[in-house]
């Protein structure tokens, strides 16, 4: 709540300034700061900025693999791996390592995600020897306890139980990309199954094969001195060594041709949730910014022609949106909402409805400016805090992207054409021809409906697994 309502002040501000600098032709003044780069002798990229407004250091990394690389039959590995690092390191053991973060008053996270683990925190300038001692061991010498490794594990199979029970919302695009890409890395996914049957050795073996300098990049802004600041970090990172596999490449896929349904059967359900899509863009895609006004006013804000169609004019859903994950290859672009079990025929066939709206109209000019004029003002947000800038110049190196991806982006909102934006949905929203849904639902009442749209897969959420048999 503290940080809601100046949030939600800075937005109609950051409108308002959006408005009067498109009025007047200005170009967006976000930039990036000046910021230094360095590559270690073993692989470790290291990017500082000086930010000395507050007496506080701020970091963020991405150490490539994530769940990609984990093994056939171990999918969740990387996500216990990110568990366990919080769990001990060097000569702390659990406690002792919470203890010595929360004494600090530091902020110390990891997670795993598609394309690697996050790192990221936040310590005072005055405690960076602790700061860089803590994050080394974490990342170089994690305990990765027994003990530890037994209570995470059980607890992340007891929590995709209960999600399956109590929020499928939460879960269901964990069946969208199984079953739309089934085999391929970005259809991995720990389930029930594969996560019970991780043992120790397999978080040992993957924290050794897929955790190294090399793999690594970590960004540091605050308030320090740049130059001096790199000599500590290389005296606690020069020594890591490379992670002992290599890493391998993922294929591009094709969007699907067709239509086809996986019906996730909840027998207690009243509401229907959905996914509709396909395959969509890298995250270096070229039309990035044409793409982002369009998804923007396809189903990014509570104006968009989705949640203006499912939710303010019909009352269908309580929120619909349009959802783009981007990778370093193409990931998956999709209709989310959920709906009444009665009405789900209706919402389903508003939403393709609004998707045909879409590739055939394009936006009109009032819309464009429209959502210009959003997505130019809340883009200084987005760098609005050190955290913030420490995430996205990790982005930047993680997709081989540079400066221009913040310098050039307010410029090219203000100069996007309705033409151009028209062009990008054609090449990246799917036909309605060619789309895959996933409906977790009451099959019973839904069952006859589903199979409108496409040839219908079923199982079961109480199945211990998000992959349905083919």
């Amino acid at each position: 709540m503290t940080r809601t309502l100046p949030k939600l002040v800075v937005s109609i501000l950051a409108l308002t300034v959006a408005f009067a600098a498109m009025a007047a032709g200005e170009p967006a003044g976000v930039k990036l700061p000046p910021y230094e780069k360095t590559t270690l002798e073993n692989g470790l990229t290291l990017i500082f900025t000086e930010k000395h407004d507050v007496p506080l250091i701020t970091f963020h990394g991405r150490i490539a693999g994530g769940e990609i690389v984990e093994p056939t039959g171990k999918e969740g590995v990387a996500s216990i791996l990110a568990e366990l690092l919080q769990k001990g390191a060097g000569s702390r053991d659990a406690l002792a390592f919470s203890r010595a973060v929360d004494s600090a008053g530091g902020v110390l996270r990891v997670s795993a995600g598609r394309e690697g683990l996050s790192v990221s925190g936040d310590f005072l300038a005055r405690d960076r020897k602790l700061m860089l001692e803590l994050l080394s061991d974490m990342l170089i010498r994690p305990k990765l306890a027994k003990s530890e490794f037994e209570k995470v594990q059980q607890r992340s199979v007891e929590q995709i139980a209960a999600a399956k029970d109590n929020r499928p919302n939460s879960i269901i695009g964990a069946y969208f990309d199984a079953f739309l890409f089934g085999d391929h890395p970005y259809g991995k996914t720990g389930d029930e199954t594969t996560i019970a049957g991780l043992s120790h050795a397999d978080v040992k073996a993957f924290h050794k094969n897929h955790v190294g300098a090399d793999r690594a990049i970590l960004a540091f802004v605050g308030d320090f001195d740049a130059k001096s600041m790199k000599t500590d970090v290389e005296k606690v990172f020069g020594k890591w060594k490379k992670a002992a596999e290599n890493l391998s490449k993922v294929k591009a896929v094709t969007p699907l041709e067709g239509r086809r349904v996986l019906l996730v059967d909840k027998p207690d359900a009243t509401q229907t949730f959905f996914w509709i899509g396909n395959v969509g863009v890298a995250r270096d895609d070229p039309g990035r910014v044409a793409l982002d006004l369009a998804n923007t006013a396809f189903g990014g804000r509570f104006t968009s022609m989705l949640n203006t169609e499912l939710r303010i004019k019909t009352g269908l859903s309580y929120g619909a949106r349009s959802r783009l994950t981007q990778y370093r290859e193409p990931g998956t672009v999709a209709i989310t909402s959920y709906t009444k079990t009665e009405s789900t025929e209706e919402a389903l066939d508003r939403a393709i409805q609004v998707l045909k709206d879409l590739e055939q109209s394009g936006l009109s000019d009032e819309t464009l400016d429209s959502v210009k004029a959003y997505v130019f003002g809340l883009f200084p947000l987005d760098l609005e805090t050190s955290n913030d800038l420490a995430a996205r110049l990790t982005e930047i190196e993680f997709y081989g992207l540079d400066d221009s991806d913040v310098n050039d982006y307010g410029e090219q909102i203000m100069s996007a054409t309705a033409e151009q934006v028209k062009t990008v949905i054609e090449r990246v929203y799917p036909a309605p021809d060619h789309l895959t849904f996933v409906l977790i639902g009451n099959a019973d009442e839904i069952r006859e409906v589903a199979k409108k749209y496409g040839d219908v897969t079923e199982m079961k959420i109480t199945a211990p697994t998000f992959r349905a048999k083919q």
